[in-house]
Protein backbone atom coordinates (compact mmCIF):
# COMPACT_ATOMS: atom_id res chain seq x y z
CA UNK A 1 0.00 0.00 0.00
CA UNK A 2 2.61 2.13 0.63
CA UNK A 3 4.25 1.74 -2.57
CA UNK A 4 1.56 2.56 -4.37
CA UNK A 5 1.28 5.99 -2.70
CA UNK A 6 4.65 6.91 -3.30
CA UNK A 7 3.89 5.93 -6.72
CA UNK A 8 0.91 8.23 -6.59
CA UNK A 9 2.07 11.65 -5.21
CA UNK A 10 5.93 10.41 -7.49
CA UNK A 11 3.62 10.57 -10.52
CA UNK A 12 1.36 13.68 -9.12
CA UNK A 13 4.23 16.11 -8.92
CA UNK A 14 6.04 14.83 -12.17
CA UNK A 15 2.27 15.91 -13.52
CA UNK A 16 2.34 19.50 -11.95
CA UNK A 17 5.94 20.38 -12.48
CA UNK A 18 5.24 19.39 -16.49
CA UNK A 19 2.21 21.03 -16.35
CA UNK A 20 4.55 24.58 -14.58
CA UNK A 21 6.93 24.28 -17.66
CA UNK A 22 4.69 24.21 -20.18
CA UNK A 23 3.58 26.80 -22.61
CA UNK A 24 1.21 24.35 -23.83
CA UNK A 25 -2.23 21.92 -22.55
CA UNK A 26 -0.35 19.05 -20.99
CA UNK A 27 -2.48 15.81 -20.19
CA UNK A 28 -3.43 15.47 -16.60
CA UNK A 29 -2.05 19.52 -16.16
CA UNK A 30 -2.87 21.26 -12.96
CA UNK A 31 -2.50 24.90 -12.20
CA UNK A 32 -1.77 27.70 -14.80
CA UNK A 33 0.76 27.15 -17.49
CA UNK A 34 4.07 29.29 -17.01
CA UNK A 35 3.15 33.18 -17.20
CA UNK A 36 5.27 34.64 -19.76
CA UNK A 37 4.17 38.36 -19.39
CA UNK A 38 4.12 40.64 -16.25
CA UNK A 39 0.32 40.79 -16.66
CA UNK A 40 0.35 36.46 -16.01
CA UNK A 41 2.58 37.12 -13.78
CA UNK A 42 0.46 39.02 -11.22
CA UNK A 43 -2.64 36.84 -12.01
CA UNK A 44 -0.74 34.09 -10.97
CA UNK A 45 0.42 35.50 -7.89
CA UNK A 46 -3.34 36.77 -7.06
CA UNK A 47 -4.99 33.84 -7.78
CA UNK A 48 -2.89 31.99 -5.05
CA UNK A 49 -3.81 34.39 -2.49
CA UNK A 50 -7.39 34.03 -3.02
CA UNK A 51 -6.56 30.46 -3.16
CA UNK A 52 -4.89 30.33 0.09
CA UNK A 53 -8.10 32.85 1.15
CA UNK A 54 -10.21 30.27 -0.09
CA UNK A 55 -8.74 27.46 2.19
CA UNK A 56 -8.66 29.55 4.91
CA UNK A 57 -12.35 30.11 4.91
CA UNK A 58 -13.46 26.62 3.84
CA UNK A 59 -10.99 25.81 7.30
CA UNK A 60 -12.78 28.26 9.82
CA UNK A 61 -16.37 27.01 8.40
CA UNK A 62 -15.73 23.28 8.72
CA UNK A 63 -14.34 23.96 12.10
CA UNK A 64 -17.02 25.71 13.25
CA UNK A 65 -19.62 23.30 11.91
CA UNK A 66 -17.89 20.40 13.84
CA UNK A 67 -18.14 22.90 16.97
CA UNK A 68 -21.68 23.25 17.00
CA UNK A 69 -22.68 20.06 15.72
CA UNK A 70 -20.82 18.45 18.73
CA UNK A 71 -21.45 21.33 21.42
CA UNK A 72 -24.77 21.75 20.47
CA UNK A 73 -25.96 18.13 20.05
CA UNK A 74 -29.37 16.69 21.96
CA UNK A 75 -26.44 14.65 24.12
CA UNK A 76 -24.49 17.67 25.23
CA UNK A 77 -27.09 20.60 24.91
CA UNK A 78 -30.18 18.59 26.38
CA UNK A 79 -32.06 21.81 26.92
CA UNK A 80 -31.63 24.20 23.39
CA UNK A 81 -31.18 27.97 24.06
CA UNK A 82 -34.19 30.06 23.47
CA UNK A 83 -31.86 32.93 22.37
CA UNK A 84 -33.19 34.50 19.41
CA UNK A 85 -30.42 37.62 18.99
CA UNK A 86 -27.11 38.35 19.61
CA UNK A 87 -26.19 42.08 18.61
CA UNK A 88 -21.95 41.20 18.77
CA UNK A 89 -22.70 37.88 16.91
CA UNK A 90 -24.33 39.32 14.21
CA UNK A 91 -21.71 42.88 13.68
CA UNK A 92 -18.88 40.24 13.78
CA UNK A 93 -20.28 37.71 10.79
CA UNK A 94 -21.38 40.92 9.04
CA UNK A 95 -18.47 43.17 9.35
CA UNK A 96 -15.84 40.06 8.35
CA UNK A 97 -17.31 39.07 4.87
CA UNK A 98 -17.29 42.56 4.34
CA UNK A 99 -14.03 43.24 4.94
CA UNK A 100 -12.61 39.43 3.20
CA UNK A 101 -14.39 41.54 0.20
CA UNK A 102 -12.33 44.48 0.62
CA UNK A 103 -9.20 42.59 1.02
CA UNK A 104 -10.05 40.72 -2.57
CA UNK A 105 -11.09 44.22 -4.19
CA UNK A 106 -7.98 46.47 -3.80
CA UNK A 107 -5.32 44.00 -5.53
CA UNK A 108 -8.28 43.13 -8.14
CA UNK A 109 -8.55 46.75 -8.81
CA UNK A 110 -4.83 47.00 -9.26
CA UNK A 111 -4.76 44.12 -11.49
CA UNK A 112 -7.15 45.38 -13.41
CA UNK A 113 -5.78 49.54 -13.86
CA UNK A 114 -2.11 47.69 -14.33
CA UNK A 115 -3.62 45.70 -17.34
CA UNK A 116 -5.54 48.77 -18.73
CA UNK A 117 -2.85 51.27 -19.35
CA UNK A 118 0.18 51.34 -20.79
CA UNK A 119 2.83 53.92 -20.54
CA UNK A 120 5.09 53.68 -24.01
CA UNK A 121 3.81 51.17 -26.90
CA UNK A 122 6.79 49.69 -29.06
CA UNK A 123 4.65 48.17 -31.72
CA UNK A 124 1.62 47.36 -32.69
CA UNK A 125 0.05 43.94 -33.85
CA UNK A 126 -3.75 43.92 -35.19
CA UNK A 127 -5.72 40.37 -34.85
CA UNK A 128 -8.99 39.90 -36.78
CA UNK A 129 -10.76 37.21 -36.14
CA UNK A 130 -12.46 35.30 -39.02
CA UNK A 131 -14.48 32.09 -39.46
CA UNK A 132 -12.86 30.26 -39.12
CA UNK A 133 -9.15 31.63 -38.80
CA UNK A 134 -7.10 34.70 -37.88
CA UNK A 135 -5.55 37.62 -39.56
CA UNK A 136 -3.00 39.23 -38.60
CA UNK A 137 -1.46 42.67 -39.42
CA UNK A 138 1.78 44.46 -38.58
CA UNK A 139 1.22 48.20 -39.23
CA UNK A 140 4.81 49.23 -37.77
CA UNK A 141 6.50 46.98 -40.22
CA UNK A 142 5.34 47.94 -43.76
CA UNK A 143 1.52 46.50 -43.36
CA UNK A 144 3.03 43.05 -43.12
CA UNK A 145 -0.08 41.07 -42.90
CA UNK A 146 -0.91 37.14 -43.22
CA UNK A 147 -3.66 34.20 -42.70
CA UNK A 148 -3.11 32.09 -39.75
CA UNK A 149 -4.93 28.41 -40.44
CA UNK A 150 -5.35 25.07 -38.14
CA UNK A 151 -2.99 22.63 -39.68
CA UNK A 152 -5.05 19.48 -40.39
CA UNK A 153 -4.22 16.15 -38.17
CA UNK A 154 -2.89 14.22 -41.39
CA UNK A 155 -0.32 17.06 -42.67
CA UNK A 156 1.53 17.29 -38.95
CA UNK A 157 5.09 16.54 -38.78
CA UNK A 158 6.14 15.05 -35.26
CA UNK A 159 6.70 17.05 -32.75
CA UNK A 160 3.72 19.30 -33.74
CA UNK A 161 0.61 19.70 -31.70
CA UNK A 162 -3.00 18.40 -32.76
CA UNK A 163 -5.56 21.57 -32.53
CA UNK A 164 -2.68 23.63 -32.04
CA UNK A 165 -0.53 24.07 -34.86
CA UNK A 166 -0.66 26.59 -37.49
CA UNK A 167 0.30 27.26 -40.93
CA UNK A 168 1.59 30.90 -39.91
CA UNK A 169 2.41 31.54 -36.82
CA UNK A 170 2.62 35.16 -35.29
CA UNK A 171 6.22 36.29 -34.58
CA UNK A 172 6.99 38.76 -32.15
CA UNK A 173 9.66 40.29 -30.27
CA UNK A 174 10.87 39.19 -26.14
CA UNK A 175 11.25 42.75 -23.98
CA UNK A 176 8.68 44.84 -25.84
CA UNK A 177 5.28 46.27 -25.44
CA UNK A 178 3.28 45.24 -27.93
CA UNK A 179 -0.31 46.69 -28.06
CA UNK A 180 -2.91 44.42 -29.53
CA UNK A 181 -6.12 45.69 -31.72
CA UNK A 182 -8.69 43.20 -31.94
CA UNK A 183 -11.68 43.13 -34.36
CA UNK A 184 -13.72 40.58 -35.93
CA UNK A 185 -14.63 40.45 -39.44
CA UNK A 186 -17.90 38.26 -39.33
CA UNK A 187 -19.21 37.05 -36.00
CA UNK A 188 -17.78 37.57 -32.27
CA UNK A 189 -14.46 35.05 -31.35
CA UNK A 190 -12.30 35.90 -28.77
CA UNK A 191 -8.62 36.08 -28.88
CA UNK A 192 -7.00 34.08 -25.49
CA UNK A 193 -3.28 33.35 -24.88
CA UNK A 194 -3.07 31.53 -21.19
CA UNK A 195 0.50 31.91 -20.88
CA UNK A 196 0.16 35.61 -21.71
CA UNK A 197 -2.73 35.94 -19.19
CA UNK A 198 -4.79 37.90 -22.65
CA UNK A 199 -8.37 37.01 -23.76
CA UNK A 200 -10.00 39.68 -25.30
CA UNK A 201 -13.20 39.97 -27.38
CA UNK A 202 -13.07 40.34 -31.07
CA UNK A 203 -15.99 42.06 -32.20
CA UNK A 204 -16.94 42.84 -35.40
CA UNK A 205 -17.54 46.49 -35.95
CA UNK A 206 -15.44 47.34 -32.40
CA UNK A 207 -11.97 47.71 -31.85
CA UNK A 208 -10.95 45.90 -28.81
CA UNK A 209 -7.68 46.80 -27.36
CA UNK A 210 -4.78 44.98 -24.29
CA UNK A 211 -1.02 44.84 -24.43
CA UNK A 212 1.57 42.31 -23.35
CA UNK A 213 5.00 42.17 -22.85
CA UNK A 214 7.07 38.51 -23.36
CA UNK A 215 9.66 37.93 -20.84
CA UNK A 216 11.22 34.73 -22.50
CA UNK A 217 11.52 33.11 -26.10
CA UNK A 218 9.44 30.47 -27.00
CA UNK A 219 6.37 29.26 -29.14
CA UNK A 220 2.87 30.07 -26.98
CA UNK A 221 -0.22 28.60 -27.96
CA UNK A 222 -4.18 29.79 -27.50
CA UNK A 223 -7.33 28.97 -29.23
CA UNK A 224 -10.35 30.81 -30.00
CA UNK A 225 -12.33 30.92 -26.63
CA UNK A 226 -15.85 32.03 -28.01
CA UNK A 227 -18.12 30.25 -29.46
CA UNK A 228 -18.44 31.20 -32.77
CA UNK A 229 -19.85 28.70 -35.21
CA UNK A 230 -18.94 24.95 -36.42
CA UNK A 231 -15.44 25.15 -36.70
CA UNK A 232 -15.00 27.27 -33.30
CA UNK A 233 -12.61 24.62 -31.74
CA UNK A 234 -10.32 24.70 -34.89
CA UNK A 235 -9.19 28.63 -34.38
CA UNK A 236 -5.61 27.96 -32.64
CA UNK A 237 -3.36 31.16 -32.18
CA UNK A 238 0.53 30.23 -32.03
CA UNK A 239 2.57 32.62 -31.33
CA UNK A 240 6.43 32.65 -31.76
CA UNK A 241 8.65 34.93 -29.33
CA UNK A 242 11.93 35.69 -30.84
CA UNK A 243 15.01 38.13 -29.72
CA UNK A 244 14.63 41.62 -31.34
CA UNK A 245 17.38 41.02 -33.71
CA UNK A 246 15.83 38.02 -35.10
CA UNK A 247 12.18 39.76 -35.04
CA UNK A 248 14.13 41.83 -37.27
CA UNK A 249 15.06 39.68 -39.83
CA UNK A 250 11.87 37.69 -39.82
CA UNK A 251 10.41 41.73 -40.61
CA UNK A 252 12.81 41.57 -44.04
CA UNK A 253 11.90 38.34 -44.92
CA UNK A 254 8.41 39.12 -44.90
CA UNK A 255 9.11 42.68 -47.11
CA UNK A 256 11.12 40.72 -49.25
CA UNK A 257 8.38 38.24 -50.27
CA UNK A 258 5.48 40.59 -49.85
CA UNK A 259 3.81 40.71 -53.55
CA UNK A 260 4.04 44.43 -55.09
Amino acid sequence: MRTILNFFFAALVIFVSSAALADHPVPWQMGFQEPATPVMEKFKHFHHQLLYMCFGISGLVLALLIYVCVRFSKKNNPIPSTTSHHTVLEIFWTLVPTLIIILMAIPSFKILYYVDRIDKIDMTLKVIGRQWYWQYEYPDHGNIYFDSNMIAQKDLKPGQLRLLEVDNRIVLPVETNIRLLVTSGDVIHSFSVPSFGIKTDAVPGRTNETWIRILRPGVYYGQCSEICGINHGFMPIAVEAVSKEDFAKWVESKKSKAPM
